[in-house]
């Protein structure tokens, strides 16, 4: 038997070893589910040292504890943990029991806290304990995750699967004579090609150049190959540099007039030029790197920056890509297809006036009496601030292309948020395609929209539920993979939204016409009890069916709300580091950074350079916003006239 138990706190250093036996038998108490029920004992080997430890248990003071950091999983055998037991009641522990003591005590604290959090779930307290898992159908239900799968693709997609299947068996094969299997693509070095934002310099030799005769065999001439050697060469850096100018001041000894070098060319009169708060801001809103982290790290580098600074820097530079903002938000309502989704955030302004009202209305209740009190009604005023995520996808000679991506904080859900972009939609065009959950708080009031809701989140309801119900869920699980394995023969050959819409029809139509058929039966049938978490689960799909079947009706429908949830895990890591803005200004601020560099990297574009060039040319940016989008910036930069020599 193997026993998971987790390091989260010490004991005081000036605890007594009896302090240390008790807490340690009544954690081995609540670990191993050692419990007495009318007057038996399971688990008698273990839980008789408990008995002795427990009818003690007032004799001795308990220490308090020191919470630590986010635990480690340590696994005992259940033969060693039986030995430092006998020690214990023996009084002979040695040093490394002192450590085991210490991780049993720590996971007794930490079970004990975790189940006392109101946000706690059975489900969240198995994942804590044993790690969350992963959601692929092979890992779920085990074996291939499309049965049948050749009958649910194309011509192309049966030749790119009779590839992938001789491969697998190449593979096999491999592995069964003792040979090393071949890796998968992805895993190894990266080319010279893949550097593309590095500098390229161009090495001549030093003594030849094409024409010339061999020096080697003195009878041939050498040309040029245009195949040069490739070296990389990885150079470490401070995010931000500085460069100190030492301007020379020469004086007249006679009239006392005072003579400067000028400025070295390229040298503005500010102190930090366009690239800094590109790099504050891609740091702080891109990677989650708080502004005092950045600090000690130029500190320790002896190059100061201080929070405060940048912060300077990159309010003032938000402020100039207003324009560049709007413009971005203006496009994204013109979009064909919209997801969105939103996240907890905390805002310390919006708290503090929260509780401030808060406070004052509970003066006022306590001053005009408790029979005034009760007979006013009360009004339920929304507690939480949030991060909207908005992802739209503009569609480009038919095909998908442009993706933007935005994000909205505080006090409005992402239904509101979602509406106050589509305001600005243009009259003229059609109902965009709405992408979102089930939760009713995403969806934008008086307006209309072609709703979808995410498939995956209704897969998700099988996924865990599936170690319960493990034939029911398979069924289920390898019916959705048949529908998402020929949306990505979709992508992969570049259909258009009418070309995948009767693609899917084709091939995923007879296979979702099975499964409602079959949850229906599940149903009516009396398979399965309603009340049950599968009966929840087969109700979730058959009450919202007509919208997650939506891609077998409307051309570009997608089928899950992913590209929305992977955009705003840039939020979540903002506040997984910074834990909160400040103010709302500091919130809308960092929206306008998270939402140029995500929609930069959707775009494939170079975030750094892009607010960069952005901040350079800001004044033609705030002119013609339209031609400095991430997807033509570059364009816009070559049709600037060239600079006077």
């Amino acid at each position: 038997m193997r026993f998971c138990i987790r390091m989260v706190c010490g004991l005081s250093a000036s605890a007594r070893v009896p302090d240390v036996e008790l807490i340690f038998t009544l954690s081995c108490r609540s670990c191993y589910g050692v419990v007495a029920r009318n007057g038996i004992l399971l688990h008698e080997m273990v839980s008789i040292r408990v008995a002795r430890g427990v009818a003690v248990l007032g004799r001795f003071p308990l220490y308090p504890l020191m919470v630590q950091a986010k635990p480690t999983i340590v696994e005992l055998d259940m033969n060693k943990l039986e030995e430092i037991l006998r020690r214990l009641e023996a009084k002979e522990l040695g040093a490394e029991d002192y450590e085991t003591i210490k991780a049993v005590v720590g996971s007794y604290v930490y079970l004990v806290n975790a189940v006392g959090e109101k946000e706690t779930t059975i489900r969240r307290l198995r994942q804590m304990l044993f790690g969350a898992k992963t959601e692929k159908t092979e890992t779920v239900i085990g074996g291939s995750a499309i049965p049948g799968r050749t009958s649910a693709s194309s011509e192309v997609g049966t030749e790119s699967l009779r590839d992938a299947d001789a491969a697998a068996e190449a593979n096999d094969a491999s592995r069964t004579s003792g040979e090393p299997p071949e890796k998968s693509p992805g895993h190894g070095r990266n080319g010279a090609d893949a550097y593309t934002g590095a500098e390229k310099i161009e090495v001549r030799h030093p003594s030849l150049v094409p024409g010339d005769p061999c020096p080697e065999c003195e009878e041939g001439t050498i040309y040029d190959t245009h195949r040069p050697g490739v070296l990389v060469r990885l150079v470490g850096q401070a995010p931000v540099g500085a460069k100190v100018y030492y301007l020379q001041k020469l004086r007249c000894n006679l009239c006392g007039v005072v003579f400067t070098a000028q400025t070295p060319e390229g040298v503005g009169p500010s102190k930090g030029d366009a690239t800094v708060g590109s790099m504050i801001a891609l740091l702080k809103y891109g990677t989650g790197m708080p502004f005092h982290r950045a600090e000690k790290l130029q500190e320790s580098l002896k190059i100061p920056l201080p929070a405060s600074t940048q912060w300077d820097i990159v309010e003032a530079q938000a402020k100039r890509a207003g324009p560049v903002f709007d413009e971005l938000i203006r496009q994204a309502a013109q979009g064909e297809v919209v997801h969105n989704d939103d996240t907890g955030i905390k805002i310390l302004e919006v708290m503090a006036e929260r509780a401030q009202r808060s406070a004052l209305a509970e003066e006022a209740a306590q001053s005009a009496g408790d029979d005034a009190a009760e007979r006013s009604p009360k009004k339920r005023e929304r507690t939480g601030t949030f991060t909207s995520g908005i992802v739209a996808t503009r569609l480009v000679s038919g095909c998908a292309g442009h993706k933007i991506v935005l994000f909205l904080s505080g006090r409005q859900h992402a239904g509101e948020n979602l509406r106050d972009v589509l305001t600005r939609r243009a009259a003229d065009l059609p109902p965009p395609i709405q992408m979102c959950d089930a939760l009713s708080r995403n969806l934008p009031e008086a307006l209309t929209t072609i709703l979808a809701n995410c498939l995956a989140h209704g897969r998700r309801q099988f996924v865990e539920v599936a170690n319960r119900f493990p034939q029911e869920c398979r069924h289920v699980l390898e019916s959705l993979s048949v529908v998402y394995h020929n949306d990505a023969l979709a992508r992969h050959q570049n259909l258009s939204p009418d070309e995948r819409l009767l693609f899917h029809q084709r091939q995923s139509g007879p296979t979702m016409e099975a499964l409602r058929v079959w949850l229906v039966d599940q149903i009516e049938g009396r398979l399965v009890e309603p009340n049950s978490a599968l009966g929840g689960a087969i109700a979730y799909l058959l009450r919202h069916w007509e919208k997650l079947t939506l891609f077998l009706r409307v051309p570009g429908a997608p089928l899950d709300n992913n590209l929305c949830e992977r955009a705003l895990k840039k939020a979540i890591l903002h506040r997984k580091n910074a834990l909160f803005y400040k103010t709302c200004h500091g919130a809308d601020v960092g929206d306008l950074f998270m939402s140029l560099i995500s929609t930069c990297e959707l775009s494939g574009a170079n975030p750094f350079d892009y607010l960069t060039e952005l901040e350079r040319h800001a004044d033609e940016a705030s002119v013609n916003p339209q031609d400095w989008m991430p997807w033509n910036y570059r364009q816009s930069l070559g049709d600037l006239p060239a600079p006077a020599p």
